[in-house]
């Protein structure tokens, strides 16, 4: 419908173009109608132009016949004229001929000239078509190579960006150009390689990340903020970007956080020696360290890449994996400096984590394992510490030649003697060099148990609890084992064993300056609730007991190496006149040892006495009694109470101060009336007054005193034997067999009664 319309405007205006050319000609003068005629021939209507124009002349000739049948007189006139017109008109005609041959002639130049000028025309007009299609594409084409030009510079994102212009305002512009085919084609292609190219930017970053997380937590771990500045973000943020627009975000978000936890459980992974220096925990802590601050900031700078639960999600896996490596490593630790300094990089390890918003807590509950485990490291190492000065110390006590020397030993140990005080110089101190070293390594441990609870957030209550739990194990078990192993030597001396007893009583008397040292520097009163109390007491009542009881079997040991020297002749009928040598020696030594007791306590010195003179009592008694001593002459026996008489004396001299008259004398009571008995041959009074509390043999056994009595007879019989040819002698000797066998007789009587 529009098409008719648009043929009916275009028909009405060619109509009056036409009739504007009639009313030229009829108006216009013949030598000027060329120009007029000439637009008719240039015009693409001149078939309807000659038709206006027959009828337009046909209107005239009836016009002209009206006129003429009105004039017929001047049409007649006319007529003539016309005639004489004619003729005019030939010759006009003629001329106008020979003026076209003329034209013709001279104006087939021009019409060449008019030929050549229409083909540039229409050239000029092909080029000018030509250069606005050109115009067209011009900036598809320039957008294209920026876009290569980008993804050459691998700018990615302004390539992907360029690449929609491309897509959606450009190319729909010049679509029916082929080479524009080729680069919608070739659109899905570019947008792949964006992806890849991006991706593997990213993967690049990955890889740089992982090998600079320790460079990245060191410098956390120093200085807290502005480590990620370390680290060019931008590849994550173009791919982001780039699978965002593409619309494959999650695909992106998901190949990312699948990467990270790969990398994750690597970096948790912890080297099999690390336990060997703090360098090996120091990377392993800035390696995580750097990979959550890498991912702290992926969190804040992105939205939605990662998110809070996939963060949380990987820290509890890395605290677990974490808290596990820490405790598998740290026990193979012995180096309690090593324990210390792993216990302050895990304290930074986890302040630096903290500031990022990362919960901590089990961290340090994990250091309280850590504490134990410290503990022990100290323990082992002051063990060593103790055993070197127990085995360097001379077990003498200190001598002391000048004021600055005195001051020195009781700045290093709480010792107040104002009697000791007066005394001139040189003097002595009661202890050995070890107490006041023992003391100052117990406050040494004491500063190492603090110094591990610096920076646990623990309150002076627990701090002073874990300080006195760990001394009282040092107490208790390591100096108590190494004082133990001391004393149980098999080398060690009398002096040795006193000296120790000294020493340990000294020790025991410091404790309650140990337990103000401990107040001092916790600011807990011991009188606070739950407070534990040290034990350093018991530890050195327990190895001074030890000491005392090593002292007594060391004496015993040392009276049995005597006694082992001991050769009676009990066949000997000759009366002796003083003690046998060795116990004479036996005595002196005694005496020696108890001369260095005088600085023990009253009771332990006579305690040893009494145990000495006892087993001297008993050894003797066994030596007269043993079985392989099938007999044994009056003689002997006359020896032996020499001997017996002689241990008397010696206790009876006091060797030790504090004892009632003759209570050491008791020790040998059993022996005297033993010895008595036999010496006086007092059988009547013994058996007459057997069994009452009063009695004067009551120490002796009658088993006792049969043993001895069958070695006598069987002496005495076996020298009867001998001495037969003097018949007076046998009277007596067999008068006094029979009264031993009536004695015999009897004893065995009150031994039977005594069983029944």
């Amino acid at each position: 419908m529009e098409r008719g319309k648009m043929a009916e405007a275009e028909s009405l205006e060619t109509a009056a173009e036409h009739e504007r050319i009639l009313r030229e000609i009829e108006s216009t003068d013949t030598a000027c109608i060329g120009p007029t005629l000439r637009s008719v021939y240039d015009g693409e209507e001149h078939g309807r132009f000659m038709e206006k124009l027959e009828t337009r002349i046909r209107n005239h000739d009836r016009e002209i016949e009206k006129m003429c049948n009105f004039h017929y007189q001047g049409f007649v006139d006319s007529i003539t004229e016309l005639l004489k017109v004619r003729g005019e008109a030939q010759k006009l005609k003629n001329q106008v001929t020979d003026t076209n041959r003329k034209l013709q002639h001279e104006g087939k130049e021009l019409v060449i000239a008019m030929e050549e000028l229409k083909q540039c025309r229409l050239q000029q007009r092909n080029i000018s078509a030509t250069v606005d299609k050109l115009m067209l594409c011009l900036p598809v084409l320039e957008m294209y190579s920026k876009l290569r030009d980008q993804m050459k510079t691998k700018r990615h994102y302004p390539a992907l960006k360029t690449l929609e212009h491309l897509e959606h305002t450009y190319l729909p512009q010049v679509s029916h150009y082929r080479f524009c085919k080729v680069m919608v084609d070739n659109i899905p292609k570019l947008r792949e390689e964006i992806k890849d190219v991006s991706m593997s930017d990213l993967k690049d970053f990955l890889e740089s990340i992982r090998k600079h997380s320790d460079k990245i937590g060191e410098t956390a771990m120093k200085q807290v903020p502005g480590a990620q500045d370390l680290v060019d973000f931008s590849p994550v943020y173009r791919c982001l970007h780039i699978y965002s627009v593409l619309g494959a975000r999650e695909t992106f978000e998901n190949y990312y956080r699948k990467q990270r936890r790969k990398q994750a459980r690597l970096v948790l992974q912890p080297p099999s020696n690390m336990h060997e220096t703090l360098d090996g925990y120091r990377k392993y802590f800035n390696q995580i360290v750097g990979f959550f601050v890498v991912e702290d900031h992926i969190l804040h700078t992105t939205q939605g890449l990662v998110n809070r639960a996939y963060i949380d999600e990987l820290w509890e896996m890395a605290l677990s994996k974490t808290i596990a490596a820490l405790r598998t490593h740290s026990s193979y630790c012995s180096d309690p400096n090593l324990v210390l300094d792993l216990k302050n990089l895990i304290v930074l390890f986890a302040d630096t984590l903290q500031v990022y918003g990362f919960p901590v807590n089990q961290l340090f509950d994990m250091l309280l394992e850590i504490r134990d485990q410290y503990s022990e490291t100290l323990l082992k190492k002051w063990a060593g510490i103790f055993r070197n000065i127990l085995d360097s110390d001379n077990y003498s006590p200190i001598p002391v030649t000048s004021e600055e020397v005195y001051k020195k030993v009781v700045g290093q140990f709480p010792f107040q003697d104002i009697e000791l005080e007066k005394q001139p110089f040189p003097k002595k101190f009661p202890f050995s060099e070890f107490v006041p070293k023992v003391y100052n390594q117990i406050k040494e441990f004491i500063y190492a148990c603090l110094k591990f609870s610096e920076d646990l957030h623990l309150s002076s209550t627990e701090v002073d609890d874990m300080i006195r739990k760990s001394t009282n194990l040092l107490l208790t078990r390591t100096l108590s084992n190494c004082l133990q192993n001391v004393i149980k030597r098999k080398n060690i001396g009398l002096t040795e064993l006193v000296q120790i007893i000294i020493n340990t009583t000294h020790l025991e008397k410091s404790c309650k300056y140990l337990e103000e040292f401990i107040t001092n520097i916790t600011n807990v009163l011991p009188e606070t609730v739950h407070t534990t109390k040290l034990y350093g007491t018991t530890t050195f009542k327990d190895a001074r007991h030890a000491a005392e009881e090593e002292i007594y079997t060391n004496l015993n040991q040392k009276i049995d190496q005597f006694l082992q020297l001991a050769d009676y002749d009990w066949m000997t009928g000759d009366l002796g006149n003083k003690a046998s040598d060795y116990l004479v020696d036996l005595i002196a030594f005694l005496r020696s040892t108890f001369a260095v007791f005088t600085h023990l306590p009253g009771k332990v010195a006579q305690t040893a006495c009494m145990s000495a003179c006892k087993h001297l009592a008993t050894s003797l008694m066994q030596l007269l009694l043993e079985a392989e001593v099938r007999q044994l002459t009056l003689g002997a026996l006359q020896q032996f109470n020499l001997d017996v008489r002689e241990c008397e004396q010696f206790a009876r001299s006091g060797p030790v101060p504090g004892f009632q008259e003759d209570t050491l004398q008791l020790a040998f009571i059993d022996l005297r009336q033993l010895l008595d008995l036999f010496i006086q041959w007092d059988w009547s009074t013994y058996l007459a007054d057997y069994g009452q509390p009063n009695c004067k043999y009551l120490r002796v056994n009658p088993v006792t005193a049969l043993t001895l009595l069958e070695k006598i007879s069987r002496e005495m019989k076996d020298t009867s034997r001998k001495n037969n040819m003097f018949a007076q002698f046998r009277k007596n000797e067999r008068d006094k067999q029979k009264l031993i066998d009536t004695v015999a007789k009897q004893l065995r009587g009150l031994i039977s009664s005594h069983h029944s």
